[in-house]
């Protein structure tokens, strides 16, 4: 597909900037594919966001397409969206039937609403401090009523923790359903790992 004309690009956050000069993108996805081939799943995120049911997914910070493209295959109408043109030219390239949409997630502005979305592989904590509130608001707004939003990440030093993270949920209009240690739902006690789902309220 073209450029979507909807959002316009934002420039890239430092700590974003900073991880991405120590990657060689061209290698990315090698990690995942060596992961299927020794039997392991690479597709936790699609299996969790799977199993909710949603016939609608924005992937936010969606990255190379990896989780967005196995939730189309599955059946699932995905959007992706992304600041960075890289990811965005890289989805296209294995994805081009898809829509990618190259935005910062707190400037975005689409038409449609969606059952969930999801932010996966620290998409919170690479959002510009000043914007995370933002970006919280901003899939909030993308949501339907009684539509999930889903966020795996990091808990770090100088990173977003989790009670700064559910204040930003509860101020977008969001209310707090679970949190797990791991994409494959094992509880959360604790830890420097945590992926949450919060539900907008049904009208």
């Amino acid at each position: 597909m073209t450029d979507d004309p909807l959002c316009a690009p934002a420039g890239l956050p430092q700590a974003w900037s900073a991880w991405k000069d120590g990657v060689d993108l061209e290698r990315y996805d090698e990690r995942w594919t060596a992961m299927e081939q020794a039997g392991e799943n690479p597709h936790g995120e699609a299996d969790l966001v799977s199993s909710f049911g949603p016939a609608s997914v924005l992937d936010g910070g969606c990255g190379t397409g990896r989780v967005g493209i196995e939730l189309a295959r599955r059946g699932v109408a995905v959007v992706g969206v992304d600041p960075d043109p890289d990811m965005i030219a890289a989805c296209r390239d294995k994805a081009p039937d898809l829509r990618w949409v190259q935005s910062g997630l707190q400037d975005l502005v689409l038409d449609e609403r969606f059952d969930l979305v999801v932010l996966a592989g620290n998409v919170i904590p690479y959002a510009a401090p000043e914007h995370r509130t933002a970006v919280v608001a901003a899939c909030a707004r993308h949501l339907v009523p009684g539509g999930h939003l889903l966020a795996g990440f990091q808990l770090q030093d100088g990173w977003p923790g989790l009670d700064e993270y559910d204040a930003w949920c509860t101020d977008a209009g969001l209310t707090p359903v679970g949190r797990w240690s791991t994409w494959t739902r094992d509880p959360y006690v604790g830890g420097d790992y945590a992926v949450s789902l919060h539900a907008r309220e049904r009208m």
